[in-house]
């Protein structure tokens, strides 16, 4: 699996993720309690939160929903965050994992790697035999 260091966008995009999360957060009723951003390969940034309920909708899903409904297919890097976690990264969740390797592959998906470091990999690295 290759791993990617992250660069000056990736910490944007981290902090643009941590912002819609601030905007957004509901204390106490925690529907939307996960943030995302996603860099599309032009240079445009969407974001999203979490919907959460019954049938909720992952971060990602909505951030993803988000671009491709404005159009965009060429996807760059992906991030999903909540301040409480370390380094405020979440690892997609398995069906976010289908997701994003049916959409685009090779988007870089930032998360933690297994000594707490902020690294990238692709997101067919994440799903492996998908």
């Amino acid at each position: 699996m290759d791993r990617y260091a992250l660069n000056e966008h990736d910490r944007r995009l981290i902090e643009i993720a941590l912002a819609v999360l601030k905007e957004n957060f509901d204390d106490g009723i925690y529907n939307h309690t996960v943030g995302c951003a996603i860099l599309c390969k032009n240079g445009t940034v969407y974001k999203g939160v979490n919907c959460d309920g019954i049938h909720g909708s992952c971060a990602e899903y909505i951030t993803m929903g988000i671009a491709v409904s404005a159009g965009e297919r060429d996807f760059d890097t992906i991030v999903a965050v909540h301040d409480k976690h370390l380094n405020d990264v979440i690892p997609p969740c398995g069906n976010c994992r289908q997701m994003l390797y049916e959409y685009c592959p090779d988007i870089k998906v930032i998360v933690n790697d297994e000594n707490g470091n902020l690294v990238k990999v692709k997101a067919k690295d994440l799903l492996p035999f998908a």
